[in-house]
């Protein structure tokens, strides 16, 4: 590498750094609430409870343990070990996946090189360093970023394994690939570009034995850990998010999608829908027209047949798992493996369309010209994500307000789903919708060690006539905030009658305590609604409006 291509990649880390640290101290009430809830509650755990990234656990469900299965919480893991010495500070969990995010830069760079040119190599870094979903997912606290640094340096190490044939590469490669898969599962779709530049090089002539086995060790190399790791978190979790989430919602949804020509048309639309987020929050619009416009400026030399390979098999995986998997959790972070790709590609189109128009350089004009349309084009990205940095002053103060109230180390029972308030409150215990929280399931927290509940959505709870009744017979805590929080272990002076549930049998009604519906199952949102609302009878009435109390995007509930 030339001085000048060096100290151009030192600008654009400068710059991908600079950008990812603003908001850096923000708490983790900002976009992606529900899922920086977990990560940073994780990260708390191994601290406070067990330090073993083989055994991460949640806030919620009561006393712990309280074991999830997610992905391999290598932030949260290496956040805890700093927490040690330095204490709880989310800012260095935010840290780290800076670190993960800046590290994918010069991976580009080299993986461009490998690709088209150094210049190329270039483009790629700097375009990723800019764009607005790597930009913004790249400090907040979820596993893209190192999913993203593990499954580029997997490709590196495998375009240059499938070059010189180095069993240093190999095992490189073979070693990020898992890494990457252990980060996320969705990074499964570099396997596709892989195998085909595996399959591309074997059919040279010159192609030895090495690079026959080669992709079936690989395979090997990277799925048997995912299988164990999962297996094991299997058996141990309370809380089944990974197999959950593709046995209620991928597959069922995928299914359907296939049963008939109308629904597979259907699917394809709402895959084609996904664009939208594509091109705005996570590409950007500038990335995204010169993806378009690299459809038809890539490099026409020998190595040609090689890339069309490796990048159709990539976009063609890219494209099954968003009809698959994104099309069913539509959360545009689910499309940042796209990121990658886009850059790589637009930078090969790039590189090429500059040789064409301005192949001895550009003049002062066309690069002053060129440096503003970049300057907007990173504007308008971010743009696009800026509202993502909001998150709710009121919030913050209330949780913190209960925190600083309620004894430490009580379990509590917050009437509110999102763990982000829970893990900011401070305290362990059950995140519930009170509208759909009851009586019995309050009786079995108290059992199981509840001292508080926090009613965060007050305008539910009233709804919810029973569990409010119940709740009145308890002593307020008085908090300024406007939360409701009632001390479960001491009576109210006020004489409320306790209820009783009217519940449906199969032969005739009578008056009994409702029975408790299994917590594995009451957290399954899509089946939440239906296990509650057919046991009682007669249905409560409608409950209101839920406002906005975390500034979380609603279409994030129940997705990891």
């Amino acid at each position: 590498m030339t001085r000048a291509a060096g100290i151009a990649l030192a600008a654009i880390l400068v710059v991908g750094l600079a950008l990812r640290l603003y908001h850096l101290h923000n708490p983790i009430l900002d976009h992606p609430a529900w899922r920086q809830g977990d990560e940073a509650a994780i990260a708390r755990n191994f601290l406070e409870l067990r330090n073993n990234i083989l055994y991460p656990q949640t806030d919620y469900n009561g006393p712990p343990p309280n074991y999830v299965e997610l992905e391999l919480q290598l932030v949260p893991y290496a956040a805890a070990q700093v927490y040690r010495v330095a204490g709880i500070h989310e800012v260095f969990a935010r840290l780290f996946v800076i670190a993960f995010s800046l590290g994918c830069i010069p991976l580009l760079f080299v993986l461009g090189w490998e690709l088209y040119s150094r210049r190329a190599g270039l483009f790629a870094a700097a375009l990723f360093a800019v764009a607005p979903g790597a930009v913004y997912y790249g400090r907040a606290i979820i596993p893209e970023s190192d999913m993203l640094f593990f499954s580029i340096g997997a490709l590196l190490f495998w375009c240059r394994f499938a070059r010189t044939r180095a069993a240093a590469d190999f095992w490189l490669a073979a070693a990020f690939a898992a890494l990457a898969l252990l980060a996320k599962p969705p990074a499964i779709v570099i396997l596709a570009p892989m195998m085909a530049l595996a399959f591309v090089r074997a059919r040279d002539a010159s192609a030895g034995s090495t690079q026959r086995w080669a992709p079936l060790a690989l395979l090997a190399i990277t799925l048997v850990p995912l299988w164990l790791y999962y297996g094991h978190l299997h058996r141990i979790a309370e809380w089944h998010w990974a197999t959950g989430i593709t046995g209620l919602h991928v597959i069922p949804a995928l299914l359907a999608r296939l049963s008939s020509p109308a629904a597979f048309i259907a699917g394809l639309g709402g895959m084609l829908a996904l664009l939208k987020m594509l091109a705005t929050t996570i590409l950007g619009p500038a990335l995204f027209g010169l993806v378009l416009v690299a459809t038809v400026t890539q490099p026409r030399d020998n190595r040609a047949f090689e890339r069309a390979v490796f990048f159709g098999a990539w976009i063609g995986a890219l494209a099954l798992y968003a009809f698959v998997v994104v099309n069913v959790e539509r959360v545009d972070y689910y499309l940042m493996p796209f990121v990658p790709f886009a850059v790589l590609y637009a930078a090969g189109g790039l590189d090429y369309l500059l040789s064409l128009v301005a192949p001895n350089g550009m003049s002062r004009v066309a690069l002053t010209a060129s440096c503003v349309a970049a300057f907007i084009g990173i504007y308008a990205g971010m743009l696009e994500v800026h509202p993502y940095y909001t998150w709710s002053r009121a919030v913050f103060a209330a949780a913190n307000e209960v925190r600083a109230t309620l004894p430490p180390g009580t379990l509590i029972v917050m009437a509110h789903y999102d763990p982000s308030v829970l893990y900011t409150i401070g305290h362990r215990g059950w995140e519930e919708d009170p509208y759909l929280w009851t009586v019995a399931d309050t009786l079995s927290a108290m059992r199981k060690g509840a001292r508080y509940f926090v009613a965060v959505e007050v305008p539910r709870l009233r709804a919810n006539k029973q569990l409010y009744a119940f709740l009145l017979g308890y002593r307020r805590v008085q908090v300024r905030s406007g939360w409701q929080v009632y001390d479960l272990t001491q009576r109210s002076a006020l004489k409320v009658p306790t209820p009783q549930l009217k519940v449906l049998t199969p032969q005739l009604n009578v008056l009994t305590p409702q029975p408790k519906v299994p917590t594995s199952q009451r957290k399954v949102h899509v089946l939440h609604s239906l296990l509650r609302g057919l046991a009682v009878v007669p249905a409560p009435a409608p409950p209101p409006e839920r406002p906005p109390l975390s500034h979380r995007i609603e279409r994030d509930r129940g997705t990891r």
